[in-house]
C-alpha cells in the first residue's frame, strides 16, 4: 500500500501502463504466430497479408514506445526474408 498521494498515483499509472502493454504484446505475439504458421503452411497470399497485418501492429507498439524500434526491425527483416523465399 503506499504511503503518499504520489505513491498511490504512481501505482494506478503502473497498473493501467501494465494492462496496455500486455495488450499490445499479445496482440504481437498472436500475430507473429499467425504469420510464421502461415509461411510454414506455404500459403504464399495467406502469409503476405498476416506479414503487413503484422508490419502494421509492430509499428503501432514501436510508436508507443511498447517495443524497441531494432526489435521490431529485426522481425520484420526476418519475415520479410522468409516470405521472399516462399516465393
Amino acid at each position: 500500500m503506499a504511503n503518499t498521494a504520489s505513491a498511490a498515483k504512481r501505482a494506478r499509472q503502473t497498473a493501467r501502463r501494465t494492462v496496455a502493454n500486455r495488450r499490445t504484446l499479445t496482440a504481437v505475439k498472436s500475430q507473429l504466430k499467425n504469420v510464421r504458421s502461415s509461411i510454414q503452411a506455404a500459403d504464399k497470399e495467406k502469409a503476405r497479408l498476416a506479414v503487413k497485418a503484422f508490419v502494421s501492429t509492430i509499428d503501432k507498439a514501436v510508436k508507443a514506445g511498447r517495443i524497441h524500434r531494432n526489435a521490431a526491425s529485426r522481425h520484420k527483416s526476418a519475415l520479410n526474408r522468409a516470405l521472399i523465399q516462399l516465393k
